[in-house]
């Protein structure tokens, strides 16, 4: 999970309404803007413009335009980060539309905000991409701005057909009555334009009515990817724009002691030669990451000659005397010490050392995960031109509102006065939503006065970024005559992504660990204990946290029990979850047991684990809750030697109603992978402070020949739920499930140490 503090939040006090504005040629724009309610009465102000770089420029009021040629133009409004929103979140639109997708376009919309009587209005709504809740959280405000161009669309047909609009109906962007006259949207829509909107909020679909939702469609962009033309902001640029690329200081709480740009600046072509610095008070992400020296110049081989020729001098600070290794000692004594008492106990169920004095089996394992940076396809960049009275900015972000309260405070403009641009982004995984670089980029843009793009090569992203922390996980259980577990306690230490920003010291835990997360209710006497790991080194959101280090650990010990008690690891967690039920959780909801059972059983099935015991492979399984979804992966694996292979990959998943199949496919594709190649190959290490990962050699993403050839996805039908997120929800089980498979098809009996890093070497 990717923690958000701080993000402009437009639902406090406000309230909904929908509005339709006529657009030019004739064109029906409906929206949904965020008011305050005292300036409800006062009529909404125009929604702040849109327009796109590129040949053609779009002007999009609100979420949808129909024009007078029948073509629809819906707007993505949350960043596209490879989630696939962008299909997602229009096709909500267009089905309660009732649009023929043929003659639908996308387009991502950028930051929309405008000034409502002093008070900022985020036309848009909430916008937020790659924390794994867009499409819960716009499903029911996407479904009423669809509905309500329906509803006008019926209402002008009406009208013209001197038919009740009771008596119509919709199919694929025409309006149909009773006697089978159509009727194309792009005849009506002047008409419906000038229809006043009803008080009360308009009945969406039934879903039985569902034409688009439910049914496979391709990523709106994929042509225009694989074909190289597709713009990214790096690809970005308007008339005298200038080219920045920094010098960072390699100990992120160093300081900048002197530097020499003589030789520098003495290129052709190089505009100027900045010192930037962190400013004080401002929390992590929001100002620069650490000192740093600018190159300005005329164009990126400039300033990469340029920056080669910098002579700077760094005073290192506190930090060059930590390393990875004593940091991970640290949390080894700190979880070891049974005299230690945490810093934050963050649940306490039943009696554990009660429950313990009547065990008939104990059992204890320790888990070690390392240090990971994002490593986002698209290193970090920004586009920025300020004038007197307006900035414009292209970011690659995951939070738009957030960026434009920097820059307010910055440049000291308004929020309608800044226009921010969001094309297609280069994955996030929770680093875009801090926005370090683009706080270096406006300081240049402000020292230089003119526009400036700014680009990080690959080293400045895995040597400056905000990095998961490493973490130290012990689990001691209870099991009766039963084998049931009496008692679970988890001791995590590691350095919480949350400090220093803003975040009360009770709750800096938050990043680290779920309060509900397996097996927290299903055994009666549970702890869960996290100890605070000081370390230097920048720490943020990062994909999938805090349930990937957990279920790795929780999966894993499974697994590890099961051994122990010499029995099928399936039945160990069937035991565990019990019979179907609603396990209520902490802070309200409940977790199903049913749903979960489900999912194992899926993947169970699929992968034959009948052959478990029998098998010359290895077979793994790992289950997961995460934020009212489920899921589960079965792995085969075999050796060759002493060479993995893993032969199949199985994942079930139960997100409640499902918007685009496919999309939902490759996400569980794409983030089982992504946990495969961090469970394989990933670590950050760092000496004397330094990071000492530089490029893809010394971080290397696994290869193709080291991952599976396909991704079994099995999607579990439940249209009698809302949609939850999946954006990082294979994450979690994928990286256990492996290591439970290479732990049965292994010889000897192993510990898992960094994410199995020390296991292959074994092997």
């Amino acid at each position: 999970m990717s923690h958000q503090h701080d993000l402009p939040d437009a639902s406090v006090a406000r309230r909904r309404f929908l509005k339709v504005l006529a657009g030019t040629a004739g064109a029906l724009i409906v929206g949904i803007p965020w008011t305050d309610v005292a300036a409800a009465a006062d009529g909404p102000a125009a929604p702040f413009p849109l327009s796109m770089l590129g040949d053609k420029l779009y002007d999009l009021g609100a979420f949808v335009r129909i024009d007078a040629d029948g073509k629809v133009l819906i707007g993505a409004r949350d960043p596209d980060t490879g989630t696939g929103v962008a299909t997602a979140l229009p096709r909500i639109i267009a089905d309660e539309l009732d649009a023929d997708w043929k003659n639908v376009s996308v387009i991502g919309l950028g930051l929309g905000v405008s000034n409502d009587n002093g008070n900022i209005r985020w036309t848009y709504g909430r916008q937020v991409g790659g924390t794994g809740d867009s499409i819960p959280a716009a499903w029911n405000d996407l479904r009423q701005a669809g509905a309500l161009a329906r509803w006008l669309l019926l209402q002008a047909a009406a009208r013209q057909l001197g038919v009740a609009a009771e008596r119509l109906h919709t199919d694929a962007g025409q309006v149909v009555s009773p006697d089978g006259r159509r009727l194309d949207y792009g005849s009506l829509v002047e008409a419906a334009a000038k229809i006043a909107p009803p008080a009360q909020a308009v009945a969406a679909k039934t879903p039985d009515q569902y034409r688009l939702i439910g049914q496979p469609a391709g990523d709106v962009d994929a042509h225009a990817m694989v074909t190289g033309q597709l713009p990214f902001a790096g690809d970005q640029s308007i008339s005298d724009t200038l080219v920045a690329l920094l010098v960072r200081c390699p100990w992120p709480d160093g300081t900048l002691d002197s530097f020499d740009a003589q030789a520098a600046k003495a290129i052709k072509g190089v505009v100027d030669v900045i010192a930037l610095r962190p400013e004080p008070g401002q929390q992590p992400g929001n100002t620069v990451i650490a000192p740093a020296v600018a190159v300005v110049a005329q164009d990126t081989w400039t300033a990469l000659q340029a920056r080669a020729k910098l002579k700077v001098h760094w005073k290192p600070g506190a930090s060059q005397g930590e390393n990875s290794g004593a940091f991970e000692q640290q949390a080894n004594d700190l979880i070891n010490n049974k005299d230690q008492a945490p810093t934050t106990r963050v649940r306490n169920d039943g009696d554990v050392d009660a429950a313990n004095r009547k065990a008939a089996r104990r059992l204890e394992a320790t888990y070690a995960q390392p240090w990971l940076a994002h490593a986002t396809a698209e290193p970090m960049n920004c586009m920025v031109r300020i004038d007197a009275d307006r900035a414009m900015l292209v970011i690659p972000t995951q939070a738009p509102q957030r960026a434009s309260a920097i820059v307010q405070r910055l440049t000291g403009l308004k929020p309608e006065q800044i226009e921010i641009k969001v094309p297609r982004v280069g994955g996030g995984y929770g680093r875009r939503l801090d926005h370090d670089y683009v706080v270096e980029t406006v300081m240049i843009a402000k020292a230089v006065k003119k526009p400036v793009r700014l680009l990080w090569t690959r080293d400045d992203d895995l040597t400056h970024d905000y990095y998961r922390s490493a973490s130290v996980i012990r689990i001691n259980a209870a099991l009766n005559g039963k084998r049931q577990f009496l008692s679970w306690s988890q001791r995590t230490a590691s350095a919480s992504a949350l400090t220093g920003r803003g975040v009360p010291d009770a709750n800096l835990w938050t990043s680290e660990l779920d309060l509900n997360q397996v097996p927290a209710g299903l055994v009666p006497n549970y702890r869960s204990d996290w100890f605070s790991v000081a370390s230097s080194m920048p720490r943020g959101p990062a994909r999938g946290m805090p349930h990937l280090s957990n279920a790795f650990a929780v999966e894993s010990f499974i697994d590890e029990t099961a051994h122990v008690l010499k029995e099928n690891p399936l039945d160990t967690r069937l035991r565990l979850l019990g019979e179907p039920r609603e396990i209520p959780l902490q802070g309200g909801g409940s977790m199903d047991t049913g749903r979960m059972i489900n999912v194992l059983k899926q993947v169970a099935d699929r992968i034959d684990w009948s052959r478990w015991l029998r098998t010359v492979n290895g077979l793994g399984i790992a289950s997961w809750y995460v934020n009212g979804a489920y899921v589960a992966h079965a792995i085969e694996a075999s050796l060759q030697g002493d060479k993995l292979n893993i032969e199949r990959v199985v994942c079930a998943v139960d997100v409640g109603r499902v918007i685009n199949p496919r999309g939902l496919e490759n996400q569980v594709a794409g983030a089982t992978l992504d946990a495969l190649s961090t469970a394989l190959n990933l670590a950050i290490t760092y000496k004397d402070g330094q990071v000492q990962q530089h490029n893809f050699k010394d971080y290397a993403l696994a290869s193709m020949a080291q991952l599976p050839d396909n991704i079994e996805t099995i999607i579990v039908p439940a249209d009698d739920r809302a949609p939850t997120g999946a954006s990082f929800l294979a994450m979690p089980t994928a990286a256990p499930a492996l290591a439970n498979a290479v732990f049965r098809v292994s010889a000897v009996r192993v510990r898992r140490l960094p994410l199995m890093r020390e296991l292959l070497r074994m092997l």
